[in-house]
């Protein structure tokens, strides 16, 4: 197996588990300071900066205080160049189950997520 993979699903669990507790410290390792988030589910098309995203992240109550369960998936991982990858990920919080794409580049040894466009669906209650 590609080295690589494992370094990216690493930063994968990382991002994860930000999302899991509504931990902008944690996202903070894997998410780049300049890294755009745009929601794909929106109209108008939403896109925020990591500064415009992380307040919002802060005030959420998180899936970990309501003790939902995991629910999060890495569907595909794929390598353009040796500091490039892509991501396919999906999990849920609330009443809705996120599909992500997450654009990653390898900065000074790290993999760090460089663009998330994601879109949601609501769960049926």
């Amino acid at each position: 197996m590609d080295p690589r993979y494992a370094e990216v699903a690493e930063a994968m669990a990382i991002y994860f588990d930000g999302l899991y507790h509504c931990d902008t410290k944690r996202l903070g390792q894997v998410l780049h300071k300049d890294a755009i988030y745009v929601c794909a589910t929106e109209t108008p098309l939403l896109q925020l900066s990591m500064a415009e995203y992380f307040p919002i992240v802060e005030q959420r109550e998180s899936p970990a205080s309501r003790n939902e369960p995991r629910a999060d998936a890495i569907d595909e991982i794929t390598f353009g160049a040796p500091d490039m990858a892509f991501a396919r990920v999906r999990c849920s919080a609330g009443p809705k189950d996120f599909i992500d794409f997450l654009t990653l580049v390898r900065i000074d040894g790290r993999w760090q997520i460089v663009s998330k466009v994601f879109h949601y669906d609501l769960r049926q209650a």
